[in-house]
């Protein structure tokens, strides 16, 4: 297949792209690569396009069989910030794409999007994909405009399929350290103390970064009368834990550990089932020691640091300081080379 997936250089995408190269299609990996173009590997199927989504040409989507359409600003604290960004980007331009790709003739569209859209719900309630969302944060609500405006656009030409991903975890060539499992791993490892938010009882969905990729890639060939305009969670019920499990987790696998506590009381909390695309042949293959472990043999390789481009908000901040100061300083062209 032809697959065009947007956000293709971020945490989720550079592990997908090459998940779908290694099974045979061609990837049109369309991104700004603010984190680098080198996290994806170079490969005779791969097409590199440095685009913005909200600039999306729709003959872009020429021959396109799929889209997957990753883009988005990522993390609450980020979509909080950049408030007007997250809405152009999470919602608006994933719009405009489903929109595209529809009149161009793409067969299946593919929205990734997020199961904190549950925000708090009552701790006895297991939410499915009936359950009334209450999305808390700007990163949440955009999420669900962007479900609310795509899914009508199905018919018998269009298949659009939405997956509420549980919250990701594990290693990634663009590795996140600001993500649950994956930072709580990094703070014991690297000071001996695990770094746990207030106050720990919250319920919270996990899902592995290449089990949300096989979900993704899975959706490609789902049958279509039972995906088309569905919305599906992406996870799986050994994976809900309260946070404080979590951090019990990292204490086993990581050796001399105290939990060091921070910041408000988190009131996200939401248990989450996963029956309804479980039902399809769909099974999550990772649990979160599994998750744990990698990340630590990554850390103790060297293979992984902790980076300013690890901490999703602080690259953005970063790089926003860097293009201001470059508007004010570059004349004629250039900096130095004018």
């Amino acid at each position: 297949m032809n697959i065009l997936v947007t956000g293709a250089g971020g945490y989720i995408g550079t592990t997908l792209v090459p998940m779908l190269l290694k099974e045979g299609h061609h990837v049109k990996a369309v991104d700004r690569f603010f984190f680098g173009e080198e996290k994806l590997k170079s490969h005779e199927n791969l097409s590199i396009i440095y685009e913005d989504s909200r600039k999306i040409n729709e003959e872009i989507f020429k021959d396109i069989d799929a889209v997957i359409d990753l883009v988005a600003i990522s993390n609450d604290p980020s979509g909080e910030i950049f408030e007007k960004q997250t809405y152009e980007i999470n919602h608006q331009s994933r719009v405009r794409t489903a929109k595209a790709a529809k009149k161009m003739g793409v067969k299946r569209y593919i929205l990734p999007s997020t199961a904190s859209i549950y925000g708090f719900q009552d701790k006895n309630l297991v939410a499915d994909e009936t359950t009334k969302t209450n999305p808390l944060t700007t990163y949440a609500i955009a999420n669900e405009m962007a479900e609310n405006d795509i899914l009508p656009l199905a018919d018998e030409n269009f298949c659009a399929v939405v997956l509420r991903q549980s919250t990701v975890y594990g290693y990634s060539p663009r590795m996140r350290l600001d993500l649950a499992i994956n930072g709580m791993t990094y703070g014991a490892w690297k000071t001996g103390k695990l770094p746990l938010m207030r106050d720990g009882t919250q319920w919270r969905p996990m899902v592995h970064v290449r089990d949300t990729a096989r979900a993704q890639i899975f959706m490609l060939t789902a049958d279509k009368d039972k995906v088309n305009g569905e919305i599906f969670n992406v996870g799986s019920k050994v994976n809900v834990y309260k946070i404080k499990e979590i951090a019990e987790k990292v204490k086993q696998i990581v050796p001399n550990v105290e939990l060091e506590w921070y910041g408000d009381a988190d009131h996200r909390s939401y248990n989450v089932a996963f029956s309804k695309i479980e039902s399809l042949g769909y099974k999550a293959e990772m649990i979160a020691e599994d998750g744990i472990k990698e990340i630590l043999e990554k850390l103790e390789s060297g293979e992984l640091e902790k980076t300013l481009d690890t901490i999703t908000l602080d690259w953005y901040q970063e790089i926003t300081k860097w293009h201001t100061t470059i508007k004010r300083i570059e004349k004629y062209g250039g900096i130095l080379d004018i």
